[in-house]
Parts: structure tokens; C-alpha cells; sequence
């Protein structure tokens, strides 16, 4: 069952998506999900709260997941597509989410907008850092710097799905996954 946070975060996550983190108040999170507004204060110390766990914990998760999937393949194509694998299965279920990092995480606290920045660093650079392994052309400082790039124009791609809603989940993530192992050179 899912614990009353977790409904909050994911309801204010919908609404954010919809409306724009200044276009939803507390009341109408709490109306969302049948409480009053006050009651939410019992679960988060404001709106601003909300939104700083909900992306603090996205970014958290993403880079966890990424490092598990990195440390169980036995090498670097297999560590990019599972990668690929695993923010192609992020993005195709967590839209709003997508959204709201991408239009509203300047509405966090800088000390959250700055961890959730430092978060998502070190998620590029797991990313950055197979690419390397698998291009050997990219093991030098400027490689560094393309490999990063490489590891952006992936998200992009896969983070569009908010806006590519054409084709049914799973012809979807068949599209996004070759797609961006095509782009990030895994054959």
C-alpha cells in the first residue's frame, strides 16, 4: 500500500506537471488527496518541501540505479544499454516528473536546486565514464568533455517522452532504447 507521502509526492507531481509549481497551492494538494491543506504540514514543511523531496529523491534514485546496472554488466556496451534500459524505464513512468525537473526545479532552495544539481552530476559522469570505456577515442581530456555531451543528448532524447505520447509504451521504449543506442554508438 502506498504510505500517504508517497500519494502526496506523486499527486503534487501531477499537478505541478499540469499546472506549473505556482499554479498549485497546498489546498489543492491536499484536495487531491483528501485532506485539508493543513493536514499536509503534518507530512512536509511546505510546498517548496515537496517539491526539494520529490526531486532530490528522483535524482537520488536514477543514480543509484544507474550505478547497479553499471556494477552488473560485464562490460561497457552492455553498461550503456542497460543504462539506456533503465532511463528508458524511468522516463516512460515517471512523465510528470520529467516535467517538473525540467520547468520547475528552479523553485527549489538553492541548497536543494544545488544537491539535486550535484546529484544529477555524478549520474552524467556514470554515464560519461562507460562511454569512455566504450570509445576508446574518448580516453583523453577533451573525450571527458564529449562523453558528458554524449550522456545529455541520450537524456534529451528519452526525456521527451512528455511530449512524444504517439505511440503506445512498449513500441515507445522500442523506439527510444534503439534510437539512443544508435546515438551513443552501441550496435
Amino acid at each position: 500500500m502506498v504510505g500517504r507521502r508517497e500519494q502526496i509526492l506523486s499527486t503534487a507531481a501531477e499537478l505541478f506537471a499540469r499546472r506549473g509549481f505556482h499554479g498549485v497551492s497546498v489546498g489543492d494538494i491536499g484536495a487531491a488527496v483528501g485532506v485539508s491543506g493543513p493536514a499536509l504540514y503534518k507530512h512536509f514543511a511546505s510546498k517548496e518541501a515537496i517539491l526539494a523531496q520529490m526531486l532530490v529523491r528522483i535524482s537520488e534514485e536514477l543514480l543509484e540505479g544507474g550505478r547497479r546496472r553499471v556494477a552488473g554488466a560485464p562490460d561497457a556496451a552492455a553498461a550503456v544499454a542497460a543504462l539506456v534500459d533503465w532511463h528508458v524505464d524511468f522516463a516512460l513512468h515517471n512523465r510528470a516528473l520529467i516535467v517538473v525537473q525540467d520547468r520547475d526545479w528552479q523553485s527549489l532552495p538553492d541548497s536543494d536546486r544545488e544537491r539535486v544539481r550535484a546529484l544529477q552530476r555524478e549520474y552524467v559522469d556514470v554515464w560519461a565514464g562507460e562511454l569512455r570505456r566504450l570509445h576508446p577515442g574518448l580516453r583523453n581530456k577533451s573525450g571527458a568533455e564529449r562523453s558528458r555531451a554524449m550522456a545529455h543528448v541520450a537524456f534529451g532524447l528519452i526525456n521527451s517522452t512528455p511530449h512524444s505520447r504517439l505511440l503506445p509504451v512498449e513500441p515507445m521504449r522500442e523506439l527510444l532504447t534503439r534510437m539512443a543506442l544508435d546515438a551513443l554508438g552501441v550496435h
